[in-house]
């Protein structure tokens, strides 16, 4: 087995450690592995977004919030919540 990065590849045949390539996505993971404890904290705040299930002024509502747990909105339906971290180039992710 070759081993580069951490991660294992099968030994193929004729093939040298040198002739590996990396690739963008070695190149990412290596980023993500140095980040600082302030950067991973900030990691995926422009990428995701979570919905919860709440009551506002006792109507119930499902609030949003930012990957970090900052409350942006609070929308009336599970589906206008979707569409609406969707909307912002967003992964929503359901909390219960």
């Amino acid at each position: 087995m070759l081993t580069r990065g951490g991660f294992r590849y099968p030994d193929i045949v004729g093939l040298r450690p040198s002739d590996l390539k990396v690739t963008a996505m070695d190149a990412r993971l290596n980023e993500r592995r140095s980040l600082s404890p302030k950067d991973f904290a900030a990691f995926g705040l422009d990428l995701l977004a979570y919905i919860k299930p709440t009551m506002v002024d006792g109507a119930p509502g499902f609030a949003i919030h930012a990957a970090d747990g900052t409350p942006l909105t609070v929308v009336a339906g599970r589906d206008t919540a979707i569409a609406t971290v969707r909307r912002h180039e967003m992964e929503p992710v359901s909390v219960h």
